[in-house]
């Protein structure tokens, strides 16, 4: 199996974000962070999760996504009017704590782990679009668009806490293998469509 790259390393606080009509507080605005940061059981130190019932928590603590997802974010905003240029998506504009490369979610399994040279995520579940990714986004379809084409990254628990830094290397380690990310998102996705 291939090492997986980590590009960047992002942390975000709980800000106001306005979603459509409403207000209300999230964390998804991430921004990269210089130097190793620590990685605990409940997330990297300086990073914040606004909503604790559907982010965070020792299942939830860390959440990647694969850098070759954004090349499609940014048609999608194209393509919607949410962007008027071709622009560069910086590391975090999906929400994600570590930008990653080399490790899809149709190759990436529940119980599947990262080892990085100082601390060890294991792979968790994918992460459900909600209304506050359309926000970012900046298109009402942003959602839908993740639930279509599978481009979701996944959580990750962490089993071995320590400093984590962007530029480092991960070995896979496979688990049990019985159930991809990919797979455990479009069953999640089939089942909220009910």
């Amino acid at each position: 199996m291939p090492d997986i790259q980590l590009l960047g390393i992002q942390v975000g606080t709980a800000r106001p974000l306005r979603a459509g009509h409403r207000k209300v507080s999230s964390a998804i605005g991430k921004t990269a962070v210089d130097g190793p940061l620590l990685a605990g059981p409940l997330g990297l130190a300086g990073d914040m999760q606004a909503d604790l019932a559907v982010h965070g928590g020792p299942d939830k603590a860390v959440y990647a996504y694969p850098a070759a997802h954004y090349a499609f974010w940014r048609q999608q905003r194209l393509d919607h009017g949410a962007s008027l240029f071709d622009e560069t998506l910086p590391h975090g504009f999906v929400g994600e704590n570590l930008s990653i490369d080399g490790l899809l979610e149709d190759a990436a399994f529940i119980g599947d782990e990262l080892h990085f040279p100082q601390c060890t995520l294991r792979i968790t579940a994918p992460r459900e679009p909600c209304f506050k990714f359309n926000a970012v986004m900046g298109f009402s379809q942003a959602a839908k668009a993740m639930v279509q084409s599978g481009r979701c990254g996944f959580y990750l628990a962490v089993t071995r806490p320590g400093p984590i830094a962007a530029g480092e290397t991960a070995r896979l380690v496979t688990g049990p293998r019985r159930t991809s990310v990919a797979l455990a998102f479009a069953a999640s996705m089939a089942r909220r469509s009910l």
